[in-house]
């Protein structure tokens, strides 16, 4: 009997029983639709944190540290020894851990490296605020620009080197200093004020009056402060939900946070203390010159961290999160295979005349085989289908509503491809086929004449 015979016989007996075979069908198709979901949203998360990484991290850079364990590979278990050079570092849970801090002695021996380009210290600077003439004062961060990567506009340009008198402004301060829309921001002049720090000397030297005989509450001075005008040249668009710490920072040249921060610091224990710099390696995009520069810097005690190593830490995550989904997927699927072996099975009761007239007819066992491992086949592929294209159907409607919930704008989190759902249809068929490998055997083994006894 031809193979095309068989197919069509295959198909027929499908058909007869249709109210079976939806059934069937449909119990693969559960599985088969988490199944597809897990790989879209596993497609859509690592599609995300890519255009993350690539908008907002340089390749070529490395994030240095002095403290390893800042990116987690120090040993946490055993206290550490006092250095002068600690800082304090709010950790996600609240609480203050002190790490290491680099110095000016560490940012020279870093450039001193070969293989380093440029070293940029990582200057965030607390305003005491930003203000225009009649408004109201607010507090703000000023953070340098990555010269490599900047943020999304909604208006004006960014020129290369920004000048010192320059400022990205975020889309969160337009209402609050008086701004209608973003291109009303560009060329308009605000005022950042600047307050240093209370150095440890005042504060002890009031405290020592005070214990002295002085009356009242221990007075400190009020610190010095200074005001500048900045112009704004871009309006910067709020940042997506996963850098949504960033979306009030106000963006301005390396120069003018570091002159600012010294400013700030001068006299105190931060004073030209940072706690990371960024290094740009030479040829960096390559990225066998890359890791050379990397373990390099790390041979001399530093804590180094590449864009490449964040995203692999990332992509970890999404992985493991995507194999406990997937496998409740398949606890769905296998349990619909025992659906396909009792359908073939009824299937094969039911049709005992028919088999045993076809063996009758000269159909070899091989043939009847075939015939119950097709239907099996077949019964996996229309579950696969039925599953996937429900699973696409949904949740290409469904991806702007969960786009605009978790503020992702217009990247979708659910991204399917064809090749991943064309593997996993073939993976449903061939284990179809070997859930109809039983009954399968049954038919082919039924003698001719007790089926054509049956009644």
């Amino acid at each position: 009997m031809q193979l095309r015979d068989i197919i069509r016989r295959a198909l027929r007996s499908l058909l007869s029983a249709k109210t079976r075979t939806i059934l069937t069908a449909l119990a693969i198709a559960v599985g088969t639709f988490a199944l597809t979901l897990t790989l879209g949203a596993s497609n859509g998360a690592q599609s995300y944190v890519d255009k993350i990484i690539n908008d907002n991290f340089d390749p070529s850079a490395l994030l240095v540290s002095k403290e390893k364990d800042l990116f987690g590979n120090g040993d946490s278990s055993q206290p550490k020894e006092y250095n002068q050079s600690f800082g304090s570092v709010l950790r996600v849970n609240g609480s203050q851990k002190q790490v290491l801090q680099l110095n000016d002695t560490d940012i020279s021996t870093i450039k001193a490296i070969p293989g380093v380009a440029q070293v940029q210290t990582s200057d965030s600077v607390s305003v005491q605020y930003v203000t225009r003439p009649g408004l109201r004062k607010y507090v703000a961060t000023l953070q340098a620009l990555n010269p490599a990567r900047g943020p999304e506009l909604l208006a004006g340009s960014v020129p290369k080197p920004l000048a010192s008198n320059e400022i990205v402004l975020p889309e969160g301060f337009l209402s609050s200093l008086g701004f209608d829309r973003p291109a009303d921001a560009i060329g308009k002049m605000v005022t950042i004020s600047v307050q240093k720090q209370v150095s440890q000397s005042a504060v002890s030297a009031a405290l020592s009056s005070f214990l002295n005989g002085g009356s009242g509450a221990p007075a400190v001075e009020t610190p010095d402060s200074t005001q500048a005008e900045y112009r704004v040249v871009a309006v910067s668009k709020k940042p997506t939900a996963i850098l949504s710490t960033t979306e009030l920072y106000i963006y301005a040249s390396n120069i003018e946070t570091t002159r600012l921060n010294d400013y700030i610091t001068a006299g105190t224990a931060s004073y030209h203390k940072y706690l990371t710099a960024q290094v740009t390696v030479k040829g960096g995009t390559d990225i066998t010159k890359l890791h050379a520069t990397q373990d390099k810097i790390k041979a001399l005690g530093y804590g180094a961290q590449s864009v490449q190593d964040t995203q692999k830490f990332l992509s970890q995550i999404i992985t493991v999160l995507q194999g406990i989904v997937t496998a409740f997927g398949f606890i769905a699927v296998v349990a619909s295979l025992f659906g396909i072996v009792n359908t073939m099975y009824i299937s094969v009761l039911q049709r005992t005349r028919e088999i045993g007239l076809m063996k009758a007819l000269g159909m070899r066992k091989k043939d009847i085989t075939k015939l119950f491992r097709f239907e099996a086949a077949l019964l996996g592929l229309l579950g696969g289908l039925l599953g996937s294209l429900t699973a696409v159907i949904l949740g290409t409607a469904l991806n702007p509503v969960i786009a605009s919930k978790l503020g992702l704008g217009s990247q979708h989190l659910l991204i399917f491809k064809l090749n991943q759902i064309v593997v996993l249809a073939l993976i449903l068929i061939v284990v179809a086929t070997i859930a109809g490998l039983l009954p399968a055997r049954k038919a082919s083994r039924l003698n001719p004449i007790d089926a054509l006894r049956t009644e």
